[in-house]
């Protein structure tokens, strides 16, 4: 008898890959529920199906697949007392939101008529996507502070600073935990009151992480005081009803997208499959797997002598169209997620004429994944 696997519709490049193996059941977040789960012997979701007891009491379900890095949306203590075994993605997106970074940096500082070489950069939360971020920033030049409390105890405090450290010395400070209530270091609300109180440099806060991790309304009270000089807001508290005053304060405003390239979606696609395949012991090709061609990936380099390297980023990703069709229909936050429009990373383009860059910058984008052409 065949498996029957639920899985959400909005996860890419997954129809056809499991269906000689599984009965599949492609359904919208708001379709997994009780009902459309009984039968179903595994699923593989995004954050946006809750998985505890209210989805899966009375279920056969044996195995859960998420798609994403984070996990918060699964009641692990739930799944281990019914012995449902669960698998997420870790690092799946996280070049993708090393992109999101220094694109959104380079045009925040091009406005200012700054650069990026010279910035010092803090990173609260240095797992896969920490790592991920600093090796995205430190060919522009930019300095790194790290502040990882659980790393720190686990490797020693060598390559750490304390969250109070980065208040007092960084430019710009971004934010890349899970979200925790409990045990030594919780993260809810992280960045709260007393965190800005002690920000020294006005400097930028980026939340790519989880909403929760950074208290909304002390933030924005941060931000009018001139505490915080610019926010860079893509992860909210209480998504998809995101704070309107925050949504129209921030420099870029985008919904919870940084991680969604189409590299990091095929990953976590083909990493969740391949959870799936060993859980139930199939042999599953997932090379068949990958996002598709970007549309123009060559750039010319002689088409852009003004500011090349912000240009050149922005070629890419521009970060900016998504937080204006957030700022128009806030209401669509979840629509905008799901329909979210193809995104590819550095690796996917080719320099041509390089030789107008200047040396550094070159550098710089052949280190981040570009290639020569």
């Amino acid at each position: 008898m065949k498996l029957k696997i639920i899985a959400d519709s909005k996860i890419p490049y997954l129809q056809g890959v499991l269906e000689p193996y599984a009965e599949m059941v492609y359904l919208s977040p708001d379709q997994i529920d009780r009902d459309a789960v009984r039968d179903a012997d595994a699923l593989i979701i995004r954050t946006r199906t809750k998985c505890d007891a209210r989805l899966l009491e009375g279920s056969k379900v044996k195995m859960i697949a998420t798609a994403t890095i984070g996990y918060d949306h699964i009641d692990s203590e739930y799944c281990r007392n019914q012995g449902i075994v669960w698998k997420n993605a870790p690092g799946c997106n996280a070049p993708s939101v090393g992109q999101y970074i220094v694109c959104a940096l380079s045009m925040l500082f091009a406005s200012r008529g700054e650069q990026l070489k010279g910035k010092t950069l803090g990173i609260v939360g240095c797992g896969n996507v920490g790592r991920a971020v600093e090796a995205a920033c430190i060919p522009f030049g930019i300095n790194i502070l790290r502040c990882d409390p659980p790393r720190a105890e686990a490797e020693g405090d060598a390559g750490f600073v304390s969250l109070e450290h980065i208040a007092r010395e960084a430019d710009v400070i971004t934010f890349h935990t899970p979200l925790t209530h409990t045990g030594n270091h919780p993260t809810y609300h992280l960045a709260d009151a007393r965190f800005f109180g002690e920000l020294v440099n006005s400097p930028v806060i980026i939340n790519s992480a989880r909403g929760e991790v950074v208290d909304e309304i002390a933030l924005l009270d941060a931000y009018r005081q001139g505490s915080v000089s610019d926010m860079i807001i893509d992860c909210w508290e209480h998504e998809p009803h995101i704070n309107a005053d925050l949504l129209a304060a921030s420099y870029l405003s985008t919904p919870h997208i940084a991680g969604y390239s189409a590299d990091g979606k095929s990953n976590a696609t083909r990493m969740a499959v391949d959870n799936i395949a060993s859980f139930f012991g199939l042999d599953v090709d997932t090379s068949q797997v990958v996002p598709p061609a970007a549309p123009d990936p060559a750039i010319d380099v002689l088409l852009y002598p003004e500011n090349t390297l912000t240009e050149i980023l922005l070629r890419t990703y521009d970060p900016s169209e998504d937080s204006a069709r957030l700022l128009d229909r806030p209401d669509q936050f979840e629509q905008q997620r799901g329909d979210y429009p193809l995104r590819r990373e550095f690796l996917a383009y080719i320099l041509y004429n390089k030789e107008g860059l200047d040396p550094d910058d070159l550098n710089a984008l052949l280190q981040v994944g570009f290639q020569e052409g």
